[in-house]
Protein backbone atom coordinates (compact mmCIF):
# COMPACT_ATOMS: atom_id res chain seq x y z
CA UNK A 1 0.00 0.00 0.00
CA UNK A 2 1.40 3.49 -0.83
CA UNK A 3 0.06 6.66 0.88
CA UNK A 4 0.22 9.53 -1.28
CA UNK A 5 0.50 13.06 0.10
CA UNK A 6 -2.01 16.28 -1.14
CA UNK A 7 -0.39 19.07 -2.01
CA UNK A 8 3.15 18.41 -0.74
CA UNK A 9 5.46 20.96 -0.68
CA UNK A 10 9.04 21.34 -1.27
CA UNK A 11 11.18 22.85 1.98
CA UNK A 12 14.13 22.84 0.95
CA UNK A 13 17.24 20.48 0.38
CA UNK A 14 16.96 17.44 -2.04
CA UNK A 15 13.39 16.91 -2.61
CA UNK A 16 12.11 13.27 -3.18
CA UNK A 17 8.81 11.50 -3.79
CA UNK A 18 5.90 12.26 -1.07
CA UNK A 19 5.13 8.15 -1.46
CA UNK A 20 5.61 5.62 1.63
CA UNK A 21 5.32 2.59 -0.08
CA UNK A 22 4.49 0.36 3.50
CA UNK A 23 4.51 -2.86 1.19
CA UNK A 24 8.30 -2.65 2.00
CA UNK A 25 10.50 -4.21 4.41
CA UNK A 26 9.81 -2.92 7.84
CA UNK A 27 13.44 -1.26 8.03
CA UNK A 28 12.80 0.79 4.55
CA UNK A 29 9.76 1.89 6.19
CA UNK A 30 10.96 2.68 9.87
CA UNK A 31 13.80 5.11 7.72
CA UNK A 32 11.33 6.36 5.35
CA UNK A 33 9.20 7.81 8.34
CA UNK A 34 11.57 10.37 9.88
CA UNK A 35 10.66 13.27 9.22
CA UNK A 36 6.86 12.49 8.11
CA UNK A 37 4.07 14.30 10.02
CA UNK A 38 1.78 11.77 12.35
CA UNK A 39 -1.52 13.42 13.54
CA UNK A 40 -4.05 11.67 15.54
CA UNK A 41 -7.51 13.36 15.50
CA UNK A 42 -5.72 16.55 14.09
CA UNK A 43 -3.17 16.28 17.24
CA UNK A 44 0.76 15.16 16.69
CA UNK A 45 4.18 16.08 15.12
CA UNK A 46 6.99 15.15 12.64
CA UNK A 47 8.09 11.42 13.74
CA UNK A 48 11.86 11.84 14.83
CA UNK A 49 12.11 8.32 15.98
CA UNK A 50 11.34 4.50 15.00
CA UNK A 51 11.99 0.78 15.31
CA UNK A 52 11.50 -1.85 12.87
CA UNK A 53 10.26 -5.12 13.62
CA UNK A 54 10.01 -8.41 11.45
CA UNK A 55 8.65 -11.98 12.03
CA UNK A 56 11.69 -13.25 10.75
CA UNK A 57 13.45 -12.31 14.00
CA UNK A 58 12.20 -13.44 17.61
CA UNK A 59 12.28 -9.52 19.51
CA UNK A 60 8.96 -9.17 16.87
CA UNK A 61 5.86 -9.54 18.29
CA UNK A 62 5.04 -11.42 15.00
CA UNK A 63 8.04 -13.90 15.67
CA UNK A 64 5.68 -16.85 16.94
CA UNK A 65 2.41 -16.25 14.41
CA UNK A 66 -0.23 -14.82 14.63
CA UNK A 67 -2.77 -14.44 17.79
CA UNK A 68 -5.79 -12.63 18.59
CA UNK A 69 -3.75 -10.08 20.10
CA UNK A 70 -1.09 -9.23 16.91
CA UNK A 71 -3.53 -10.28 14.22
CA UNK A 72 -3.34 -6.65 12.86
CA UNK A 73 0.35 -7.13 12.22
CA UNK A 74 -0.05 -9.50 9.59
CA UNK A 75 -1.93 -6.89 7.63
CA UNK A 76 -3.02 -5.47 5.10
CA UNK A 77 -0.14 -2.66 5.18
CA UNK A 78 -0.90 0.81 6.27
CA UNK A 79 -2.87 -0.15 8.67
CA UNK A 80 -1.57 0.53 12.62
CA UNK A 81 -0.88 -1.95 15.12
CA UNK A 82 -1.99 -0.69 18.71
CA UNK A 83 -1.04 -2.88 21.90
CA UNK A 84 -0.65 -2.28 25.81
CA UNK A 85 2.94 -2.25 26.82
CA UNK A 86 3.55 -3.68 30.65
CA UNK A 87 -0.57 -3.16 31.12
CA UNK A 88 -0.07 0.60 30.87
CA UNK A 89 0.78 2.69 27.67
CA UNK A 90 -0.47 1.90 24.69
CA UNK A 91 2.16 1.91 21.47
CA UNK A 92 1.68 2.49 18.21
CA UNK A 93 2.88 0.63 15.30
CA UNK A 94 2.51 0.70 11.06
CA UNK A 95 2.02 -2.27 9.35
CA UNK A 96 4.23 -2.98 6.29
CA UNK A 97 4.93 -5.97 3.71
CA UNK A 98 2.70 -7.65 2.12
CA UNK A 99 -0.69 -9.47 3.84
CA UNK A 100 0.46 -12.00 6.02
CA UNK A 101 3.96 -11.12 6.27
CA UNK A 102 3.93 -10.08 10.36
CA UNK A 103 6.28 -6.95 10.37
CA UNK A 104 5.65 -3.33 11.28
CA UNK A 105 7.40 -0.10 12.49
CA UNK A 106 6.81 1.45 16.09
CA UNK A 107 6.64 4.85 15.97
CA UNK A 108 9.28 5.72 19.26
CA UNK A 109 9.21 9.64 19.21
CA UNK A 110 7.88 13.09 17.86
CA UNK A 111 8.27 16.57 17.85
CA UNK A 112 5.42 17.95 18.99
CA UNK A 113 4.05 20.59 16.38
CA UNK A 114 -0.06 20.26 16.42
CA UNK A 115 -2.11 20.30 19.27
CA UNK A 116 0.16 20.93 21.70
CA UNK A 117 -1.62 22.45 24.95
CA UNK A 118 -3.82 19.65 24.54
CA UNK A 119 -0.69 17.19 24.02
CA UNK A 120 0.36 18.82 27.94
CA UNK A 121 -2.86 18.47 29.57
CA UNK A 122 -2.91 14.91 28.51
CA UNK A 123 0.84 14.28 29.76
CA UNK A 124 0.35 16.82 32.82
CA UNK A 125 3.75 18.49 31.88
CA UNK A 126 4.76 21.54 30.19
CA UNK A 127 7.84 20.47 28.92
CA UNK A 128 7.79 20.19 25.27
CA UNK A 129 10.71 17.16 24.83
CA UNK A 130 8.93 15.11 27.11
CA UNK A 131 5.55 14.96 25.39
CA UNK A 132 6.40 12.73 22.90
CA UNK A 133 9.79 11.06 23.88
CA UNK A 134 9.43 7.14 23.56
CA UNK A 135 6.39 5.05 22.43
CA UNK A 136 4.24 5.46 26.05
CA UNK A 137 4.69 9.09 25.90
CA UNK A 138 3.44 9.18 22.40
CA UNK A 139 0.69 6.97 23.13
CA UNK A 140 -0.40 9.37 26.09
CA UNK A 141 -0.18 12.30 24.44
CA UNK A 142 -1.70 11.33 21.43
CA UNK A 143 -4.58 9.34 23.23
CA UNK A 144 -3.66 6.16 21.32
CA UNK A 145 -5.94 3.54 22.03
CA UNK A 146 -7.45 -0.41 21.13
CA UNK A 147 -10.00 2.08 19.20
CA UNK A 148 -6.88 2.31 16.07
CA UNK A 149 -5.92 -0.78 15.59
CA UNK A 150 -6.69 -2.45 12.39
CA UNK A 151 -7.50 1.23 11.23
CA UNK A 152 -5.52 3.14 7.95
CA UNK A 153 -3.05 5.85 8.58
CA UNK A 154 -4.37 7.43 5.42
CA UNK A 155 -8.30 7.83 6.88
CA UNK A 156 -9.34 9.68 9.90
CA UNK A 157 -8.45 10.18 12.72
CA UNK A 158 -5.20 8.78 11.56
CA UNK A 159 -2.99 11.03 8.89
CA UNK A 160 0.91 10.21 8.14
CA UNK A 161 2.52 13.09 5.73
CA UNK A 162 5.48 11.92 4.09
CA UNK A 163 8.15 14.41 4.23
CA UNK A 164 8.99 15.49 0.41
CA UNK A 165 12.74 16.78 1.99
CA UNK A 166 15.66 14.38 2.19
CA UNK A 167 16.21 14.58 5.58
CA UNK A 168 19.45 13.03 7.86
CA UNK A 169 19.06 9.88 9.50
CA UNK A 170 20.81 7.90 12.50
CA UNK A 171 20.79 4.22 13.38
CA UNK A 172 21.52 2.38 16.05
CA UNK A 173 19.88 -0.94 18.06
CA UNK A 174 16.56 -1.09 19.46
CA UNK A 175 15.46 -0.50 22.94
CA UNK A 176 14.05 -2.24 25.37
CA UNK A 177 14.33 -5.66 24.10
CA UNK A 178 17.16 -8.91 24.69
CA UNK A 179 17.25 -10.80 21.53
CA UNK A 180 17.90 -9.85 18.12
CA UNK A 181 20.36 -7.19 19.76
CA UNK A 182 22.69 -7.09 17.26
CA UNK A 183 20.22 -5.55 14.23
CA UNK A 184 20.28 -1.77 13.86
CA UNK A 185 16.53 -1.33 12.93
CA UNK A 186 15.88 2.05 15.28
CA UNK A 187 16.51 5.38 13.18
CA UNK A 188 16.27 8.59 14.31
CA UNK A 189 16.41 12.20 12.62
CA UNK A 190 19.80 13.51 13.19
CA UNK A 191 20.16 16.35 15.99
CA UNK A 192 16.72 16.14 17.00
CA UNK A 193 16.19 16.76 21.14
CA UNK A 194 12.82 15.02 20.77
CA UNK A 195 13.97 11.56 20.54
CA UNK A 196 13.87 8.82 23.55
CA UNK A 197 17.40 8.33 24.01
CA UNK A 198 20.50 9.71 22.30
CA UNK A 199 22.57 7.33 19.41
CA UNK A 200 25.58 6.99 19.88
Amino acid sequence: MAVRNRGAEHDGGRSMSAVIDYDASAPVVARRLIGALLLVNGVGGIIVETEAYDECEPASHAFTGPTRRNAALFGPPGRAYVYLSHGIHWCLNIVCRESGHGAGVLIRALEPTHGVPLMMKRRGTSELRLLCSGPGRLGQALAVDRTLNGRRVDVPPLAVTASTVVLRAVRGPRIGISKATDRLWRFGLKGSVYVSRRFG
